[in-house]
């Protein structure tokens, strides 16, 4: 018999396939990445050639790259892109040439405060190469000549992102984002997909309320992209959630929206603090993930940001340090347990009318405290619903009642339904 495996056990094993790609804001690597979440959710994959303008923004050429080293005179691979995808720099041009390592320097990263780290870096926008190695490794190179290849290319092809859409009872939306355009980083890019795709997969399970889309996209000019190629239908989206960083061992931490008391923001407040699990919120900035995409005035919708540690608030944050041993399953499961809590409270938040406003109404005689008999949770039932009755004014949703009175919310929501099925409440 085949082991059972957990949710997370299984998101773990998606981050370890993606992990040996060399993903980058356009290529074959991210397509290969969308390939693997295709395993998992039926995508509807996207290609917006070479020189579309999008936005402020114009696709760039498309990078792929093939091989890359540094060899000493003996032919030894010192630094070799077939080790790990972090060893070029991001957008390297090609070359190959030799040189000596004074000159060689001028175009290696290194990080001299974790001198066993690679550095993940990017030029995407301005033509250069160049090498990102240990500084242990840089230290231990002698003088002489060194062979230089990168077998990259740049031209005109595709940048390419993928959709997964659930559908909901409305076509108005909830949008989930995951950026996939980082190499090999475990819990800055990889985490976060995979917690999008067993969140999707779990979506799919029931009927929600709202349609949900995932966006599988690079970061940045990725997102801009599926902006301007659905600026006439955003008026669809009415929640929104960044997923980034979703793996490592920290706390869990949610990045309000621009607008700071967006309904996901209310949400996922209340849900990280009825879990009593350990967990912070921070204001928005303009700085960050794709909820800076979102959230730009023009668009300003209500999208928010979950990340277990926030980016750069960890060492290993952007070098070979965020690796398969930074992320757990148990951190995973849990990211993705907290986001299907919060989408629970909001595809069911909805604001109700008392079609018995005047007093209270007889809720014996319609049976409601009958049904009632024996639970254990009967007394706060009984409390939900007059809750429920007395804010039922058009103006409060569910989670006003649940905020205003300190009742759980799915009690709330229950004694929500049972008021409507009684007839005593209307959406």
């Amino acid at each position: 018999m085949a082991p059972v495996t957990t949710p997370g056990e299984e998101m773990y094993a998606l981050v370890e396939r993606m992990y040996p790609l060399c993903r980058s804001i356009t290529g074959d690597g991210v397509r290969a990445t969308l390939d693997i979440v295709g395993e998992y959710l039926p995508l509807t994959v996207h290609e917006v050639p070479t020189g579309t303008q999008v936005l402020d923004w114009t696709v760039p050429q498309e990078w792929n790259i093939r091989d890359a080293y540094i060899a000493d005179s003996s032919g030894h691979r010192v630094v070799d892109f077939a080790a790990s995808s972090l060893h070029v720099l991001g957008y390297s041009v090609p070359v190959s040439a030799t040189m000596p390592l004074d000159e060689l320097r001028g175009h290696l990263y290194t990080l001299p405060d974790h001198p066993s780290r690679v550095p993940y870096r990017t030029s995407y926008y301005k033509p250069q190469w160049g090498f990102c190695l240990a500084q242990e490794t840089l230290d231990a190179l002698p003088d002489g000549e060194y062979e230089v290849r990168i077998d990259s290319t740049l031209a005109d092809g595709h940048l390419t992102y993928a959709e997964h859409v659930v559908p909901g009872q409305v076509a108005d939306e909830v949008i989930v984002s995951s950026h996939v355009c980082h190499p090999s980083l475990a819990n800055d890019n990889l985490a976060g997909i995979a917690v999008a795709t067993y969140l999707a997969r779990a979506l799919a399970e029931q009927t929600p309320y709202y349609t949900y889309r995932f966006v599988f996209a690079p970061g940045t000019i990725g997102a801009i992209t599926w902006l301007a190629r659905n600026a006439e239908r955003i008026d669809r989206v009415k929640h929104g959630l960044v997923l980034a960083c979703a793996g490592d061992r920290g706390r869990l931490t949610y990045k309000r929206s621009r607008r700071g008391d967006a309904e996901i923001d209310r949400v996922m407040r209340h849900v990280l603090t009825a879990s009593e699990r350990p967990h912070g919120v921070k204001e928005f900035s303009p700085y960050g993930y794709d909820e800076r995409q979102y959230c730009s005035p023009g668009f300003d919708l209500g999208v928010g940001s979950l990340s277990r540690t926030p980016y750069a608030g960890y060492p290993e944050y952007h070098t070979s340090a965020d690796n398969l041993d930074f992320v757990s399953p148990e951190a995973m499961a849990d990211t993705l347990a907290v986001c299907r809590e919060a989408f629970a409270v909001l595809d069911r938040n909805r604001q109700y009318v008392n079609l018995s406003p005047y007093g209270e109404p007889q809720l014996g005689r319609r049976g409601l405290y009958d049904s009632l008999g024996g639970r254990s949770d009967a007394k706060q039932t009984e409390m939900a619903m007059l809750w429920v009755l007395n804010l039922s004014d058009g103006q409060h949703s569910l989670l006003d009642v649940a905020e205003r009175s300190g009742l759980p919310f799915d009690t709330v929501a229950a004694a929500a339904g049972a008021l409507r099925d009684a007839d005593l409440i209307k959406a």
